[in-house]
């Protein structure tokens, strides 16, 4: 299994403590995904942001529901690789 989190870069300028919010995601456990598809829409300190899927594969179970807020190196979601 894969994790789909928030690029580790994105949160490098943040304050310690700091969380993001899983504003909505764009894929339900069981849909099929592609690299690079966005998967989830996120909100860093007022900056909106896109997750996409690190591989293509299917959405094995979602960690984070909407709405709920997350720290850094936190997995939103697992995927099981295509293949």
């Amino acid at each position: 299994m894969l994790a789909i989190r928030l690029a580790d870069e994105m949160w490098k300028d943040v304050e310690p403590g700091t969380e993001a919010l899983l504003d909505k995601w764009l894929v339900r456990e069981g849909d099929t995904v592609s690299a690079g598809q966005p998967v989830a829409n996120v909100v860093l300190v007022k900056t909106a942001l896109e997750v996409s899927a690190p591989a293509s594969g299917r959405v094995a179970r979602i960690l984070v529901a909407a709405e709920q807020t997350f720290g850094p190196g936190r997995d939103l979601a697992l995927l099981e690789p295509a293949g």
